[in-house]
């Protein structure tokens, strides 16, 4: 596909085909497997479509960044061997000791994790504001020393807002650059560079990947300046995916958009179940008109996704038993998945920030709406709650 019908295209052609043309001495309309480490050179430094190590470039991953890059409508993208290593090299790229971050205050543990445990040591540090409150990520910011604002928007697991238009132009008018963390919208609702963020990043692990089968990250990039950083420091650092982790990544891709629909439409189904369901407290999902972030996700967003999260009435121990018993929804760790899961995160995805200012309540679950039959989610909701 050409770049200029790529601009052109709606975003599932744009996921289909962006990154890669049918092979032309055999017509395979799906991207080989290159499983090699090396590539012939004719002659010293004569590199066959610039290949020269599966470190460096491999034809399976250059093809899923292409289309990476094509859904998130930014200029180059970068595939990663997970999530985290993929923030990783965004941080080291983009900062360097004595530098300042700011991230959400409900960051997911994982990413906090690497800011604190991880990039903290090295010598960056960090300040936690509210995605929703652009004033106080405002004053969150040092001047002169913060070189990313940080954000999840929807947060994980608290499914907080942030207004990305916002806080890109408060980010930019500190010298800073904005990087969202998009995995919970996908690109298929949302798309950062669009609304001005600098740097998009997602673990293709959740939605992109979509079957539970891989894992994987990647950054998108709106400047092609920064972009050169990031590439310089992927093939430095070396956290690159394999070419069967980067097939099975773009073959999720391709169906993305019909997957976000069926996980959107069973989330505002057993969205509807929980609020009316009696040992249910706060449901939290954006497509609730009380959400507090609900117009902002309205602007933003296509719809408003497949992750809920509730509060349990009783407290942490029925929470805790509402996770065992649940039958069609799986107890597990991760998202984004064609299966439905559940889990706890204060004792689950979230224990790294347990005692920090980013603990999440002990009463909260959080769905993973899977694309199964609607009404077997609810009942199965009903039995575990009743």
């Amino acid at each position: 596909m050409t770049q200029e019908h790529r601009l052109k295209s709606g975003f599932e052609t744009r996921a289909i085909h962006a990154g890669y043309e049918p092979d032309p001495s055999t017509g395979a309309v799906n991207p080989p497997i290159y499983a090699t480490s090396t590539y012939k050179q004719d002659g010293v430094g004569g590199l066959r479509g610039g290949y020269e190590y599966s470190r460096s470039g491999n034809p399976t991953r250059a093809a899923l960044e292409g289309a990476l890059a094509a859904v998130e409508e930014g200029e180059r993208g970068f595939a990663f061997a997970s999530g985290l290593a993929a923030e990783d090299t965004l941080i080291r790229a983009l900062t360097r000791p004595g530098d300042h971050l700011v991230i959400p205050d409900d960051a997911y543990g994982g990413t906090f994790r690497l800011v604190d445990k991880v990039a903290g040591p090295w010598g960056v540090e960090h300040s936690a504001a509210p995605v929703s409150d652009p004033a106080r990520v405002a004053a969150a910011i040092r001047p002169g020393r913060t070189r990313l604002v940080w954000v999840e928007t929807p947060t994980n697991p608290l499914l907080n807002i942030g207004d990305i238009a916002a806080l890109a132009a408060i980010a930019h008018d500190a010298g800073a650059l904005l990087v969202v963390d998009n995995t919970f919208a996908s690109p298929y609702l949302q798309q950062p560079l669009t609304l001005g963020a600098d740097l998009v990043v997602h673990s293709t692990t959740k939605y992109v990947g979509g079957h539970s089968d891989v894992v994987g990250g990647a950054l998108v990039a709106r400047d092609l300046e920064v972009a050169e950083k990031i590439a310089f420091h992927q093939n430095s650092m070396g956290a690159v995916p394999g070419p069967f982790d980067a097939f099975l990544t773009h073959r999720g891709l391709k169906t993305l958009a019909v997957r976000m629909e069926r996980h959107c439409d069973n989330a505002e189904r057993v969205v509807d179940f929980l609020t009316s369901h009696p040992a249910v407290g706060d449901v939290i999902y954006p497509g609730l008109e009380t959400h507090p972030g609900h117009e902002v996700a309205q602007r933003q967003m296509r719809r408003f996704g497949g992750m809920v999260s509730f509060r349990v009435r009783a407290g942490e121990t029925k929470a805790l038993d509402v996770c065992s018993r649940a039958e069609v929804f799986t107890l597990g760790e991760s998202l984004g998945g064609v299966e439905s899961l559940i889990e706890h995160p204060g004792r689950m995805t979230h224990a790294s920030v347990a005692g920090t200012d980013l603990e999440v309540p002990a009463d909260l679950i959080r769905l993973s709406i899977g694309i199964e039959t609607a009404e077997d989610l609810i009942a199965d909701l009903e039995r575990a709650l009743d």
